[in-house]
């Protein structure tokens, strides 16, 4: 008989791998390719095609879901390790050198999955870790892209950070950057003011939502939605041109049934009983409760009276 903890432990693992199928599928170079077309404007006015070429191989977290196994078309380890002499080592989930303009110039990039946004969930401010992970992609730079005083070669550096449980009407992308202010005088130009950019970019977690009207959004919350694989397969192949070899079709299904599992096993039913119990017991409304957590009415309904708040 399992016991508590051995659940525990095993719902855990299944967590992490599916966190790292997550990874697996944003790492892919057609997905990467639209992430940067659409949010960073080194990209915007380039093709699809010109951007993949132009993306060296990236690197997935700090472990490998399979360990020995390759694939053309994702990763080489670059180097997902940040080890900065006198301070604590960092893993980045996805890290990878992309190539821009005519003179194909090297910019930094790194993007994370991540489950939320929220700092009551996080236990701190998203914002704060950005500008920590840019400031670290920055510092190690130092003797690796240039040595001594040679600032000129500090190259740019973009950290992405893709949110999984924005509300239905919460899709955005939003970024974060240096501004300029001149507090006195003639402004000074600063032509590298651009260096140190922060994405978020926030996916709804309902379902059966209306196509989000942002072409990026709309590709990453098919890809990561809880639709059937035929059907992802069929979608982003029609709507997005994305091309499904045989290891995105594979990780597609691997994720959607791993998904399936998770939930059958009670994580996120679990959670969302929790979130609607306390709603309901702080005096908020069966329909209020419903559009915080995107069901519908009679699913809180079914919650409430399982947990005997909620007669027939």
């Amino acid at each position: 008989m399992e016991t508590n903890i051995s659940q525990v432990i095993d719902l855990a693992a299944k967590r992490a791998q599916y966190d790292e199928i997550v990874k697996e599928i944003l790492s892919d170079k057609q997905v990467l390719a639209r992430i940067l077309k659409y949010t960073l404007d080194e990209f915007k006015d380039a093709e699809i095609e010109d951007i993949i070429a132009n993306i060296g191989d990236p690197v997935i977290s700090k472990t490998r879901m399979e360990p020995g196994y390759t694939n053309t078309q994702k990763v080489k380890k670059e180097s997902e390790e940040d080890n900065v002499p006198g301070e604590n080592k960092i893993f980045y989930d996805i890290r990878f050198s992309a190539y821009y303009g005519e003179e194909l110039i090297k910019i930094l990039v790194n993007i994370e999955a991540q489950r939320t946004s929220k700092a009551y969930k996080l236990g701190y401010h998203l914002d704060n870790r950005i500008i920590y992970y840019l400031a670290r992609m920055i510092s190690s730079q130092k003797e690796v892209e240039f040595a001594h005083s040679d600032y000129d070669n500090l190259k740019a550096v973009r950290s992405i950070w893709i949110c999984m449980d924005a509300a239905n009407d919460e899709d955005s992308i939003n970024r974060i950057r240096f501004k300029q202010d001149a507090i006195y005088g003639k402004e000074i130009e600063f032509p590298n003011i651009d260096k140190v950019q922060g994405i978020i970019i926030r996916l709804r977690k309902g379902q059966n939502l209306e196509k989000s009207k942002n072409d990026l959004i709309a590709m990453l919350e098919e890809f990561l939605g809880k639709d059937e694989t035929e059907i992802k397969r069929k979608r982003l192949s029609e709507e997005f041109d994305v091309v499904i070899n045989d290891e995105t079709e594979r990780r597609i299904s691997e994720m959607c049934n791993l998904s399936q599992v998770l939930i059958d096993e009670g994580i996120e039913k679990g959670e969302l009983s929790g979130k609607v119990t306390a709603r309901y017991e702080d005096g908020m409304s069966i329909e209020d409760i419903a559009e915080k957590t995107q069901i519908s009415i009679d699913e809180v309904k079914t919650i409430l009276r399982e947990k005997g708040l909620l007669s027939d």
